[in-house]
């Protein structure tokens, strides 16, 4: 052998790692990047359940003030404001619904199982309708004097 096959042989080894170590580190980059993905997912999971929480929260204050101050005069007062907070609870739910799809549009789950935008959906349509439920009932309820 000749110094200059050598030569060659060294100069293809060293290629065929670097190759090697390119694939190693492109393969690693794709994992960090699924990973990332599911992680994003489920904080987006966690995010849409703090707006519904919000919005019930926006519920609840709409009948507390009903319940603590439904006796002002004049009457539909009382349920009016209640009316107003349960209806910003409704419209957070459905924002809250609109940004969580939006997002499990965007991105595929790769090792982790995301609920899910349809029963995000259902779980929006179900607060959403509950809380016009009882829209209704207030309005509905009698007029103690």
């Amino acid at each position: 052998m000749s110094q200059s096959d050598t030569a060659n042989q060294n100069d293809e080894a060293p290629a065929a790692d670097r190759t090697d170590l390119a694939e190693d580190r492109t393969e690693r980059a794709e994992d960090r990047t699924e990973l990332a993905e599911d992680r994003t997912l489920m904080a987006n999971e966690r995010t849409f359940a703090g707006w519904i929480r919000t919005g019930l929260a926006a519920v609840g204050i709409g009948l507390g003030f009903n319940a603590l101050f439904g006796t002002l005069d004049p009457w539909w007062l009382p349920r009016m404001i209640a009316t107003l907070f349960i209806l910003i609870g409704i419209v957070i739910f459905y924002a809250a619904q609109r940004t969580a799809c939006r997002v499990y549009e965007r991105l595929d789950s790769h090792s982790s199982e995301p609920v899910g935008g349809m029963k995000i959906r259902m779980i929006t349509f179900m607060f959403g309708a509950a809380s016009a439920l009882l829209i209704v009932g207030l309005w509905l309820m009698s007029i103690d004097s």
